[in-house]
């Protein structure tokens, strides 16, 4: 959200005026984000081998029944409510949505509260929902659930109000995060790194082959995610009144653009081939690091932004097999080192002249907003990873993490949903004859009756 547009909830603005098409332009996107998360469980899907196809989708979906829940009782207060030391806030009128006047407008914006308030849930139903990827394929489903639930509350909430709300200390200190590189991506990459410290590796990891099983679903989900994050970022501005929005929307169209290229061009130099899953994962790496930039760059610093993402990124998913932590599907290599760079490249090439008058090191503003970036990436890198890795602990402990073997090896699906993703003994007559393969798969093929 950009500095300077939010104010405390008790300091509701009297004599703004409600904009019927700022209300309507933020309902757009607050529907935009929303699409996000089917998006990303398609995406995530895909990637996933035939056994784990509905525990993925599942471990997206069913972060918008929690995090909507927890959003309306307590979550909003705690992240923009009534500021206490730069780290939480909280303001009674907010739990419940119980005393939110119906045309009560939100700080000096000419939107509501209750726009406000619904594109802000969206963000944070999505964060949660990107962990998961790293978990794939090894975790109860029931100790997700719980760990969504407890780490939006504890880290989630009190992280946007650093981030976002006019009191948070993030905020107060000048760190530039237009829609979510340090709250969402950062947030979610070092938490997954957490968690994947306490649940360990799939069994056959660096052994077995382990493809996605659906590169058009991959694909399918890198168009909605690109598609919804329009509204993701030009959304974050709260109107459309002076341009800024465009820029945004402009900015991330043409990363995504870029980093897509950059990761195809360093996958066909490094591996020779130009991969559909390298495309889809160029985009979304593009998609992350222009988050946090896209109300600080020009369209030209937006393609510096998008190359340097989608090589690096490019780079890093590589890296869990040096060190050997199995990030399943690449949120700490897209997500975290994503966020970083996007983030600490506002103090690179913020021009001064979109959402505010901050200048990057290129654009003579010297050091002095890079050292700003730098501390909200640090701080909110180093809270994640601490929290979430007790929080996950303390889960394993108490009722365990981790499914069993034989589960892991037949497949979460059935073990945690009874249900399988595909039925290959379907219609059309026959008889089916079965086989099952070392891993415990059931595939099926129809036989002349």
């Amino acid at each position: 959200m950009p500095p300077g547009i939010l104010t405390l909830a008790d300091g509701l603005a009297e004599k703004a005026t409600l904009s019927p098409a700022n209300t309507g332009f933020m309902l757009i996107c607050s529907a935009l984000v929303m699409l996000m998360t089917p998006g990303l469980a398609f995406f995530y899907g895909g990637m996933v081998r035939v056994k784990s196809v509905l525990n993925m989708l599942m471990m997206s979906f069913i972060s918008l029944g929690i995090v909507t829940v927890l959003w309306v009782l307590y979550g909003f207060g705690l992240a923009f409510g009534t500021d206490t030391g730069g780290v939480i806030g909280w303001n009674a009128d907010f739990a419940g949505f119980g005393h939110i006047g119906l045309t009560q407008l939100w700080g000096t914006t000419t939107i509501p509260v209750y726009v406000f308030a619904v594109f802000q849930l969206m963000f944070a139903v999505i964060t949660p929902a990107l962990i998961s990827g790293a978990l794939a394929d090894r975790v109860k489903f029931t100790a997700w659930a719980l760990f969504a639930a407890l780490w939006v509350t504890v880290v989630y909430f009190p992280v946007a109000h650093w981030v976002w709300a006019d009191g948070g200390w993030l905020f107060k200190l000048g760190v530039i995060d237009f829609a979510g590189g340090t709250a969402v991506h950062i947030n979610a990459g070092a938490a997954a790194l957490a968690v994947i410290l306490v649940v360990g590796r799939r069994i056959g990891f660096k052994k077995d082959p382990m493809r996605p099983h659906s590169l058009p679903l991959v694909m399918l989900g890198a168009g909605l995610l690109w598609f919804g994050w329009f509204g993701f970022n030009a959304g974050s501005w709260l109107n459309n009144d002076d341009g800024v929005a465009a820029v945004a929307f402009v900015n991330t169209q043409v990363a995504t653009a870029a980093a897509m290229l950059g990761w195809l061009a360093y996958e066909k130099l490094r591996h020779g081939s130009f991969t559909t899953l390298g495309a889809a994962s160029g985009a979304v790496a593009g998609l992350v690091a222009i988050t946090p930039a896209c109300g600080a760059v020009s369209p030209l610093g937006a393609i510096a932004v998008g190359v340097i993402a989608g090589v690096l990124c490019a780079m890093a998913v590589g890296l869990k097999y040096k060190f050997g932590y199995d990030d399943s599907l690449d949120v700490v290599g897209v997500h975290l080192v994503g966020g970083v760079v996007g983030s600490l490249l506002i103090g690179l090439f913020a021009t001064g002249g979109v959402q505010s008058d901050a200048k990057g090191l290129l654009y003579g503003g010297g050091f002095g907003q890079l050292g700003k970036q730098a501390v909200g990436v640090a701080a909110v890198l180093l809270y994640s990873l601490i929290v979430s890795y007790v929080l996950a602990k303390a889960i394993d402990l108490v009722m365990g993490f981790r499914v069993g073997e034989d589960e892991e090896i037949s497949g979460v699906d059935q073990a945690a949903h009874a249900e399988t993703a595909y039925d290959f003994a379907g219609a059309g007559g026959g008889t089916a004859a079965r086989r099952t393969t070392a891993l415990g798969e059931t595939l099926t093929r129809k036989v002349d009756a």
